[in-house]
């Protein structure tokens, strides 16, 4: 006699998923309204349920096993195909628009995904991306040209409606093992003065880095500047100065440079707020928000991690 088939339970792989996304199954409970303890009977359900440990212990927290990230995209797809299907008979269809700005950072890491997720929930609203700088994201949301931004505060910024991440600030410079640097690439120790790749003023990260510099007495001088993302890559990767950025989305040809290694000050940390505009009540706008934050939030998680 065939065995009977397993039905998974929709609650228990959202609290899942939510655990995930959120880095702790404790903010997933408060997230879904429930004890830690009734998320940890689920988790041991759906353990069981599958017949394969899904989680294994990593420090003072908890990381997937490799069942349990093949497990994650299954839930993923069954949720997204649960949500679809109650929207589509239990609510009105949404129409209408969503105008999204975002820095350069995100436009490979999160946003396809929240695309192609938010399309299939709502295929009746067309989605907008505007891929700026800080400075003119936050001109366009005060303009009302935008409905949602992506914006990086200033370090010590209070308040942290609408956060999404913290994210560490780091000296980047190229990676030698790849085989890719120049042969007139930067040599430890750095040179003085310490040669910079940066975007043009008015630009938070450019601020950061030169008064990181000046408050240390480093000497510096601006080799190359780029008002693009992709050019400054380029020119860090090629050795023609370093860079001060996020790790968030860095490319294999490049690293984070140790600050004790390379004789460079130590740097704070950004958040990464999600701003509504005078439309973020308007219901389109609300999903696709909450959407991308659940996803950026995941997306930056490990990234927040790093030293």
């Amino acid at each position: 006699m065939a065995a009977l088939p397993v039905n998974l339970d929709m609650d228990v792989l959202r609290a899942f998923v939510t655990g995930i996304d959120l880095g702790s199954f404790a903010k997933a409970a408060t997230r879904l309204g429930r004890s830690p303890s009734a998320i940890s009977l689920q988790m041991r359900k759906l353990e069981d349920q599958v017949g394969q440990p899904l989680l294994r212990r990593h420090g003072r927290g908890l990381a997937l096993t490799e069942p349990g990230e093949m497990l994650l995209g299954y839930a993923r797809r069954l949720l997204d195909l649960n949500d679809a299907a109650v929207s589509a008979v239990a609510a009105p269809a949404l129409s209408g628009w969503v105008r999204l700005g975002l820095p350069q950072d995100f436009t490979e890491t999160g946003l396809p995904t929240v695309l192609a997720r938010f399309a299939r929930l709502h295929p009746g609203v067309r989605v907008e991306a505007h891929v700026e700088r800080d400075a003119v994201l936050r001109g366009e949301l005060e303009a009302g040209r935008l409905d949602l931004a992506l914006v990086w505060d200033t370090p010590g910024a209070a308040g942290e409606e609408g956060s999404v991440a913290h994210l560490p600030l780091v000296w980047i410079g190229p990676r030698a093992e790849a085989g890719l640097v120049a042969p007139n690439s930067l040599p430890p120790p750095l040179p003085r003065p310490l040669p910079l790749a940066l975007f043009g003023p008015p630009c938070l990260f450019r601020r950061a880095a030169t008064d990181a510099l000046d408050a240390a007495g480093i000497p510096w001088r601006v080799a190359f500047s780029s008002p693009g993302l992709a050019g400054l890559w380029a020119a860090v990767a090629a050795g023609l100065g370093v860079t001060l950025r996020t790790p968030h989305g860095l490319p294999p040809t490049l690293r984070p440079l140790d600050p004790d290694d390379s004789d460079l000050p130590p740097l704070p940390s950004l958040r990464l707020r999600l701003v509504r505009g005078a439309r973020g009540a308007d219901p389109a706008v609300a999903h696709f928000a909450e959407l991308l934050g659940e996803t950026l939030a995941e997306t930056t998680r490990r990234t927040a991690l790093l030293p």
